[in-house]
């Protein structure tokens, strides 16, 4: 062989695998699942390549799946495929504070981290979990190669919040990790109630900072606030911090903290003891550095939020979703907020519009609203689905639990139904495509309802699966699914349920 086909040879050699590395780093980063929903803006939307609309008729629950955690599982499970592994592994976090890390084609545990006693009902002056340990979403940063989250410890000076770190590894824990949240609120020359507060809302990680949401407890009762928590993942010891400025306001949405470019977003409840707004009722855009503004492009509350605030109708039930609609020369930024009262507000991204400040508001649903909602596209019309009974169905079928709303950019925006699905439950609906656009499926657990699953054409809100599909035990409300290559899975009490396509 001469020396320039040699050569030849070898550059094809290189390029090959080159391509080769990278496809499969593409492929692991695509089939991750790395936070509540599966992106930082909360939009829900998995690119599934091989569930198209006929295939997912064959969808089964995998009786080969055996996953089994030490807890209940209110946190939705998280999914990770090292760059080059065959096989990904699924992060279960549970009550019990226990981590589990499952081989996600079989179940079996990779590793199991317990992080201390949780905090018995007993020991707090209300709530409706018992015993209450890790309730909020973990969120992996693949840069440090660990999982972060909050763990409710019971201490022997009472309850007590720690956000840990463990290596993704073996479920070590991160060196100057954990950090108590009361002890670093400290620093910061603020005060944080251990005991009142309560971590429900997901993590998320934006800039190398932790960002965690708090509220109360189902009750109300307490010195309790809605605090954003940053923690620098670097820097553990640098700490920032937001809250609202009157008791209450929690930040109770499954779906906490969502992100638009380099804003973070939040959504209030109910505040107490106010005849003036003090931050409850409200959707916020902070800063990375969580600084206070009072500028009204930050913030925006419904002009009724006091009647809001006396009929515990909390906007902040759901997480604010970001919405980039238009045509593609002319992009419109929104924000979608969601209401314990049944309505949705449209909001200028880039200018809240303080109190009263929507652009478009209108009652959605018949029933409170209180998960998280999913995003789609079909041609130039965005899609939001949501839980929800809703207010102007084309259909009369009954049990509409799912609701997807159609928006209208333009200088007026709106919304208006596209269709309901017909199910029983308060779940979180995701929504899964091809390719990004093509085959959209809308998919729902009918959590504390029917238990199934249900998944529905986007396009059209036609049922894909028949009642074949058995029902699930220990599924809790806003319980979401997560979707990868190859399976669904959705996490309840005491393990891990599988359904491959």
């Amino acid at each position: 062989m001469s020396w320039a086909k040699l050569l030849l040879l070898v550059v094809v050699v290189i390029m090959t695998t080159r391509s080769v590395l990278a496809q499969s780093a593409s492929d692991s980063a695509q089939d991750n699942v790395l936070t509540f929903h599966g992106s930082p803006d909360r939009k829900g939307n998995f690119i599934v390549p091989g569930l198209t609309w006929q295939r997912a008729k064959s969808l089964h629950m995998d009786e080969k799946f055996h996953a089994r955690v030490a807890g209940n599982v209110y946190a939705q499970p998280l999914h990770w495929r090292a760059a080059g592994s065959s096989s990904g592994m699924l992060l279960v976090a549970t009550e019990e504070n226990n981590v589990h890390a499952l081989d996600a084609t079989t179940g079996d545990v990779i590793w199991t981290r317990s992080l201390g006693k949780p905090v018995a009902r007993s020991a707090l002056r209300c709530g409706n979990i018992s015993p209450l340990g890790i309730t909020g979403t973990p969120v992996i940063d693949e840069a440090s190669g660990a999982i972060y989250l909050d763990a409710n410890i019971a201490d022997s000076s009472g309850p007590r919040h720690r956000l840990f770190a463990l290596s993704l590894k073996d479920g070590s824990v991160v060196p100057g990790w954990p950090i108590d949240v009361t002890d670093a609120i400290r620093t910061v020359r603020q005060s944080f109630n251990s005991r009142d507060q309560n971590q429900r809302g997901a993590l998320t990680v934006l800039g190398g900072v932790l960002y965690v949401p708090f509220g109360g407890h189902f009750g109300d009762c307490g010195d309790y606030h809605g605090w954003v928590v940053g923690v620098s993942l670097q820097g553990p010891q640098r700490v920032a911090a937001w809250s609202t400025r009157a008791r209450g306001g929690g930040i109770w949405a499954p779906g906490g903290v969502s992100v638009a470019g380099q804003s973070l977003f939040v959504a209030t409840g109910n505040t107490f003891g106010v005849s003036t707004w003090r931050d409850g009722e409200a959707v916020f855009r902070l800063a990375p550095d969580l600084h206070r503004s009072s500028e009204k492009r930050d913030f925006f509350a419904p002009p009724n939020w006091l009647a809001l605030d006396q009929q515990d109708a909390d906007l902040g039930g759901t997480n604010p979703i970001p919405l980039n609609t238009g045509t593609s020369t002319n992009r419109q930024a929104l924000m979608l907020a969601l209401g314990k009262d049944g309505r949705g507000y449209l909001l200028d991204q880039n200018n809240l519009g303080g109190i009263g400040g929507s652009l478009a508001a209108e009652t959605v649903s018949r029933r409170p609203i209180r998960t998280a909602p999913a995003v789609y596209e079909i041609g130039a019309d965005l899609h939001v689905a949501l839980q929800g009974a809703g207010a102007y169905c084309p259909s009369r079928a009954s049990e509409n639990q799912l609701t997807v709303l159609k928006i209208r950019a333009g200088e007026r925006p709106a919304f208006s139904t596209a269709w309901c699905g017909s199910l029983s439950g308060a779940g979180s609906p995701i929504v899964t495509t091809s390719d990004g656009r093509a085959d959209p499926i809308v998919w729902m657990v009918g959590a504390e309802g029917d238990n199934r699953l249900h998944g529905f054409r986007g396009d059209t809100g036609e049922p894909i699966l028949d009642h074949s599909v058995p029902a699930m035990a220990g599924l809790h409300r806003f319980q979401t699914l997560i979707a990868t290559e190859h399976r669904l899975y959705v996490g309840a009490d005491g393990r891990v349920y599988a359904f491959a396509f």
